[in-house]
């Protein structure tokens, strides 16, 4: 005898669903798989650990098959003088030859630098992937800082109402009131210190609005349904009531406003590293990136602007893709 259990698909499985038959979602997902791939391998040193090698002469061209960086720097040196010709400085010029030969061995296979080399001399392929680490990281752990602040913040108001409402309203208000980089560049301002943690404080303390709008607005919805009534008639606390019970069901607010909040604080990232208040010396990103790049445009030096700009176009456009199809997968009103 065969028995078939009939139950309905969760949530979850029916946003996974949704997700595996939008090929551009898959697409852009892959995308972000390997972006968050490539700064797992950074991090750990096994990819761009050797950045700030001096591997190339300044602004070094983009080229796969280039001269190795002991040739090109000899090539900028004077042709030799001949043996029979009196020259005063033909001494210097050998120990000048030698120092460079010394500080630039021969290399067994022709240097391959696909976007060129900086003014210092650094593989601009290398340094986009080490910037993409700060910048990424930068915008995972601000947006979770955010969400997690407006989930709390919307959670309290919604579900208790009142003083507690009033009081969160009141905040919100004064944080809506002015212009999101203007209160960005304020908290930027009063921190004064540089650094990646400072710049994930700015993000997540200005960035918490949106989040808070939306999860207070579900739980004033949730919290008057039968299942927090049955939940309150067994003695379960608030807290409980909130997290365990109407939390899970609003979770996918929370996701989806996670991965939008992680785009823009990227490009809020960039912003603040390009107009000095974002990572310190010493530290790369692509802001950084963007900001040595304005100088190096006027001398026509393209190739760190390129690098860095279409690999932030190339993340930012595949999250955007993906929160998009990932906001619908998770509406229950599409079937």
């Amino acid at each position: 005898m065969m028995t078939n259990e009939l139950h309905s698909p969760g949530l979850w499985t029916l946003a996974w669903r949704r997700l595996r038959a939008d090929r551009i979602a898959m697409a852009a997902l892959a995308v972000v798989g390997a972006f968050i791939l490539l700064l797992l391998l950074s991090s750990s040193g096994l990819v761009a650990a050797d950045w700030e090698d001096e591997v190339a002469v300044n602004y070094a061209p983009p080229s796969f098959v280039g001269p190795d960086a002991a040739s090109a720097a000899l090539a900028r040196l004077p042709a030799p003088v001949p043996p029979n010709a009196f020259d005063p400085l033909a001494q210097e010029l050998e120990s000048l030859k030698a120092e460079v030969r010394a500080s630039h061995p021969p290399r067994e296979k022709a240097l391959t630098l696909p976007f060129g080399a900086d003014k210092w001399g650094h593989d601009v392929l290398k340094k986009t992937i080490k910037g993409g680490e700060t910048s990424i990281v930068v915008g995972l752990v601000a947006a979770f800082v955010a969400v997690a602040l407006g989930t709390l913040f919307g959670a309290l108001s919604g579900f208790f109402g009142g003083v507690v409402d009033d009081l969160f309203n009141w905040f919100y208000s004064i944080f809506t009131s002015i212009p999101s980089i203007l209160m960005i560049l304020t908290v930027a301002a009063v921190l004064q210190q540089k650094g990646v943690m400072t710049i994930v404080l700015i993000l997540g303390l200005t960035g918490w609005t949106g989040p808070y709008r939306l999860i207070r607005a579900e739980y004033i919805k949730h919290k008057a349904r039968e299942y927090v009534m049955a939940a309150d008639a067994i003695g379960a606390s608030s807290w409980r009531k909130m997290f365990s019970h109407i939390f899970p069901n609003v979770s996918h607010v929370a996701l989806v406003q996670l991965s939008i909040l992680v785009v823009g604080f990227i490009k809020a990232e960039v912003i603040l590293s390009f107009l000095g208040f974002g990572v310190p010396v010493g530290t790369v990103s692509w802001g950084s990136m963007l900001n040595e790049a304005q100088n190096e445009l006027i001398l026509g030096k393209w190739w760190q602007l390129a690098a860095a700009a279409g690999a932030m176009a190339l993340l930012v456009t595949a999250f955007s893709l993906f929160t998009d199809a990932l906001r619908d997968a998770l509406d229950p009103k599409i079937k």
